[in-house]
């Protein structure tokens, strides 16, 4: 029930559908990932292009780190820059 609730905590913070993200993804990624679009949601970018960069971001960490993505994408910046084009991030 608790991945339920994060689940749908994130779809109303983006307008896309999230069945596809959380099916591969536990209930901590999704929690990261929630806060990470959190975080960049007024970086100008669209949704789907936050949430695609997040779970890249995500799926780069290891499933042991502490670290939130916003935290860890500051000392990984290859991997910061790699998931911004996967994702289409515009002006980065």
């Amino acid at each position: 029930m608790k991945s339920l609730a994060l689940v749908a905590a994130l779809a109303t913070l983006i307008p896309v559908t999230v069945t596809s993200v959380h099916a591969q993804q536990t209930s901590d990624d999704v929690k990261w990932i929630t806060q990470c679009v959190s975080d960049n949601k007024d970086e100008g970018q669209t949704a789907p292009v936050v949430l695609t960069y997040c779970t890249c971001m995500n799926n780069k960490m290891s499933s042991n780190e502490t670290r939130s993505i916003t935290q860890w994408e500051k000392a990984n910046p290859r991997t910061m820059e790699a998931c911004s084009q996967e994702a289409g991030w515009k002006g980065r």
